[in-house]
């Protein structure tokens, strides 16, 4: 009876300290649900109706093998991947680096402020009332508030994510097919489907995230002691991110592939689901879309004002007071205010500013993988925690697939102008 009971507590012990350290990795990887990856998941899903579902396994795999290096990493260290670039690479790459990496930054929230407006249209609300709302929100959440609040209210956003199970039950999808395609993949071998698997498995991995991962590590303060519930939270994160993306594709595989219908954004999809699936579906889909927009919105500016402020020396943080790191909340007041007005400028070219962060992001991430393992290596840095061999060759297996995809995003559309 002793042993049982002891045995009880040491279990709810375990799943309390699991609950407190509970937030970086599950932030970090639902923030790959942002506007751009339901946009991609949806288009996916409307193009080839259940056949590229099987992706999301590769991605799955990915997601994990990856942010786990940058936690074990951070935790380690006690210091950002900036940090540890700028020491080991030397100033002048690294300035190359992070300029390149806060150009993206500001592409990629624009693209989520245009994600915010097109949500709120579909419930007749005008993005110019949207779009300075949530960016002033948005701006009090981080300047105003402290790191536990902020990871609180982030945990929240990520779990209201799973309001897409609710809009693809509605789409009434057919589970047989869905699991045929699982088992037996199948791709018809064209560049278009090509392009779509690249973006597919490309939208899973992006530089900014490797550095909040290891920031948000170090903010939060955990040691190697608490590394397995860490690589606890990264994988329930990675397992949330591909849960919702299987099911925004089978909303739109379900509904909109059998009609013909093409989409070009997400808030398309929304809008096209309405006649289909009713509603209130439309509807979920939307809140959905605003949801994954506002909290990325938050996170990409913040993760870019972190690197940029930590590779060249500044003080970053969320706990800190606006004296403590004036640069730091500068920096991220000034993204949030160009994004903001970019996307309230009639007629902005969002669709060439979405390209071209893309773009950056393609030709840096090898640049910063190749940089993270590099380090993850090294003795001096890590001790008796570097890569086995066997997360060596995870590792490297990735960043060439991911490196070769990246490339092929750049080329493709150049072959076929």
């Amino acid at each position: 009876m002793s042993r049982i009971r002891l045995t009880s507590k040491n279990i709810f012990r375990r799943l309390a300290i699991f609950l407190m350290i509970l937030g970086p990795g599950i932030i970090t990887g639902s923030v790959d649900n942002d506007a751009g990856g339901i946009t991609t998941y949806s288009v996916a899903g409307a193009l080839y109706g259940y056949g590229l579902i099987w992706t999301l396994i590769p991605s799955f795999i990915v997601l994990v093998v990856i942010q786990e290096m940058n936690a074990r990493m951070g935790i380690v260290t006690g210091k950002g991947l900036a940090d540890l670039i700028r020491e080991n690479a030397g100033i002048k790459i690294t300035f190359f680096i992070f300029i390149g990496l806060l150009l993206s930054g500001i592409g990629n929230t624009t693209t989520e402020f245009a994600g915010v407006a097109g949500s709120m249209e579909v419930f007749g609300v005008s993005k110019y009332i949207s779009v300075p709302v949530v960016a002033v929100l948005v701006w009090m959440l981080v300047v105003k508030g402290t790191y536990k609040i902020a990871e609180r209210i982030f945990l929240i956003f990520s779990i209201s994510l799973l309001t897409y199970v609710v809009s693809a039950i509605m789409g009434k999808p057919q589970w047989s097919e869905i699991g045929s395609s699982i088992i037996h993949p199948h791709m018809e071998m064209n560049s278009k489907s090509m392009a779509m698997v690249i973006a597919l498995v490309g939208t899973t991995i992006a530089p900014w995230m490797q550095f909040y991962m290891q920031s948000s590590v170090i903010e939060k303060g955990l040691k190697m002691r608490h590394y397995k519930y860490t690589l606890a939270d990264i994988i329930v994160g990675c397992v949330i991110t591909v849960v919702v993306a299987f099911f925004i594709m089978v909303a739109c595989a379900s509904t909109l592939h059998p009609n013909g219908i093409q989409i070009n954004e997400a808030k398309d999809a929304a809008l096209s689901l309405r006649p289909l699936a009713g509603n209130l579906a439309s509807q979920v889909f939307a809140f959905g879309l605003f949801i994954a927009s506002i909290f990325s919105a938050t996170i990409l500016p913040l993760a870019t004002a972190f690197f940029v402020c930590e590779a060249f020396g500044f003080e970053a943080g969320i706990d800190k007071k606006w004296e403590e790191a004036r640069e730091f909340y500068i920096l991220y007041t000034g993204i949030l205010i160009i994004s903001a007005v970019i996307i309230l400028v009639p007629n902005a070219p969002l669709i060439p500013i979405s390209l071209w962060s893309q773009v950056i992001n393609g030709i840096l991430l090898p640049v910063v993988l190749v940089s993270m393992i590099i380090l993850v290596n090294k003795k001096k840095i890590m001790g008796v925690y570097v890569n086995k061999p066997l997360n060596n060759f995870i590792g490297w297996s990735a960043v060439v697939i991911l490196t070769g995809l990246s490339a092929a995003l750049l080329i493709l559309p150049l072959l076929h102008r």
